[in-house]
């Protein structure tokens, strides 16, 4: 159940819209508002029948009447943008008595009665603080059923007044990570799909999906993050994500530190616009919260020279110039040998996942930030269009961005694949390879263990996720690709238990894990088939749950 928060002055408006048929003067056509709770003057006067702007106009006036008999005034601050100084500003206060929450399902949780949403309003305006049951004069309230979204969401909004019947103030202060808390314990009570309470993946306005829908394409907040981690997990330094960002051919700008042009604290991306039409641009941190520059340099090696060679990089973006360095690793081949060796790192990362701590979450979101890095840059290297390397890479993504990852230790050391998608992104994109299956296997493996750990930790959600992406998604894609070797299979006994299963194998019965003697390949482009599993009718359909 997800929670939004805002806050307004005008009761009546907001009765009015919530109220209101008319698909003109809301988001979302409402067929169906009717009341589900309230206080108890509310529920006293008005059943569950249809409300009109006459019903609508008469509750925010019994909502409104303590704040008006009281002469009271709830303000926050008002802030504002400021194009000079291109931040926003305090420029004084404002009113701001009405609290407004929306609580909604995700589609594919279906529809609640009015009965389950009316319990569900009044825990959650007592677990706030708004009740009787807080020890304090009441805030009235009402919760109004307003039906599914265009997005297939079913949802409610909640109206509350902030001014108590005894002419208090209501306190909200950490109303936000209140309400997150409280729709996570109303989820166990009613027993709805819980949410993760560790990872949180950023939203999107409903204007930017209509944008890409109308335009047949996918959102540029999905593309640009994808090729943002691509190239930051490719690289080495900051001034070579620089340029790897803008060979996929993105638009690059700096954020500068006040008065400076060469101490760089925070970027913005946008994709290369059509002729004539302006770029859209989005911070690091709003693509994702592993995304800051602050985030992604904890990955890079730094140096005074590093620093300044970034910094010459970082303003030849901002004037749209050529790259600073013409000799960077980005423009090199990986050696075969270097296959082999983050094949085998990926194979060691894997096992040693399994001996992690379900509750070391750094390390868990560390580890995922690797693989979903590949997974981007093996996207950007064979995907014209978004398919199931990209899908793959957006999910595991999802467990590398932690609500607050200030309030979690460092991640442990573990075998590094950093440079894994260094590889992927110097790899032919009209080839696949036996080295490229080799390693593709690894990174499944290293996915089924990012599954076992939001499995065995309760975190069903996440869990079917990735068990979806990979076994209906990846599949098919996995099929296509060469098989891949044994190093030294020649001196290997070829029988079933020494070779390992095909990603495709893998990915259709449940990403299997694959034990010592995995496939690494002789050379990037080994050819040579070993035998695969085989997969008897028992083993048919276990999935995940094998």
């Amino acid at each position: 159940m997800i929670p939004n928060i805002t806050r307004g002055s005008r009761m009546g408006g907001l009765m009015v819209y919530l109220a209101s048929t008319d698909s003109d003067k809301t988001k979302n056509a409402h067929t169906d508002p009717h009341l589900v709770a309230g206080d108890a003057a509310i529920m006293a006067w008005y059943d569950d029948g249809v409300l009109d702007r006459d019903d609508a106009l008469a509750i925010a006036k019994h909502l409104d009447q303590p704040r008006k008999a009281y002469g009271v005034s709830v303000q926050i601050k008002d802030m504002q943008w400021d194009a000079a100084k291109k931040e926003r500003v305090h420029v004084g206060y404002k009113d701001a008595s009405v609290w407004h929450c929306s609580l909604s399902l995700r589609a594919e949780e279906g529809a609640l009665t009015d009965q389950q949403w009316g319990d569900i309003a009044n825990d959650f305006v007592d677990a706030m603080g708004f009740t009787s049951a807080s020890g304090k004069a009441q805030c009235r309230w009402a919760a109004v059923n307003h039906g599914t979204s265009e997005n297939g969401n079913h949802h409610i909004h909640l109206a509350v007044s902030l001014v108590r019947e005894d002419g208090t103030k209501a306190s909200t202060h950490g109303d936000y990570k209140k309400a997150q808390q409280t729709c996570r314990e109303l989820e166990v009570k009613y027993g709805l799909e819980q949410l993760s309470t560790l990872h949180a993946t950023r939203g999107y306005d409903r204007a930017e999906k209509a944008t890409a829908v109308r335009d047949e394409r996918e959102m540029h907040r999905a593309s640009l993050a994808r090729k943002v981690r691509a190239s930051a997990s490719a690289s080495a330094t900051e001034g070579e994500f620089v340029r790897r960002a803008r060979n996929t051919g993105m638009l690059l700008r700096p954020r500068y530190a006040k008065n400076t042009t060469d101490v760089i604290v925070g970027y913005s991306v946008a994709e290369r616009p059509k002729p004539g039409e302006r770029p859209i641009w989005f911070g690091g941190g709003t693509l994702a919260s592993d995304l800051k520059l602050g985030a992604l340099r904890e990955e890079w090696m730094d140096s005074p020279q590093l620093a300044t060679e970034a910094a010459a990089e970082w303003n030849a973006a901002a004037r749209n110039k050529r790259t600073v360095s013409k000799t960077g690793p980005e423009n090199s081949v990986p050696s075969a040998q270097v296959w082999v060796e983050y094949t085998r790192n990926a194979t060691a990362l894997a096992e040693q996942l399994r001996s992690i701590p379900r509750d070391d979450h750094a390390t868990w979101a560390k580890a995922a930030r690797d693989v979903s890095g590949a997974f981007a840059a093996w996207s950007y290297r064979l995907e014209t269009t978004p398919g199931p390397l990209a899908a793959t890479a957006a999910e595991l993504s999802r467990t590398a961005q932690l609500r607050a990852p200030k309030t979690h230790s460092k991640p442990i050391a573990l075998p590094s694949i950093a440079g894994t998608a260094m590889l992927f992104m110097a790899a032919s994109s009209k080839n696949k390879t036996a080295a490229q299956t080799a390693l593709m296997v690894q990174l499944i493996n290293t996915a089924f263990a990012v599954y076992e750990m939001h499995a065995q930790s309760g975190r069903t959600r996440e869990a079917q996720r990735i068990r979806a992406v990979v076994e209906n998604q990846m599949a098919p894609f996995t099929a296509t690709m060469p098989k891949a070797v044994l190093v030294g299979a020649e001196q290997q006994p070829t029988t079933e238990s020494t070779v390992p299963l095909r990603a495709i194998d893998i990915a259709r019965r449940g990403m299997v894990p694959i034990r010592p003697g995995s496939a690494v390949p002789t050379t990037p482009t080994a050819a040579t088939p070993a035998k695969t599993h085989q997969p008897g009718r028992r083993d048919a359909g276990q999935g995940f749950d094998r």
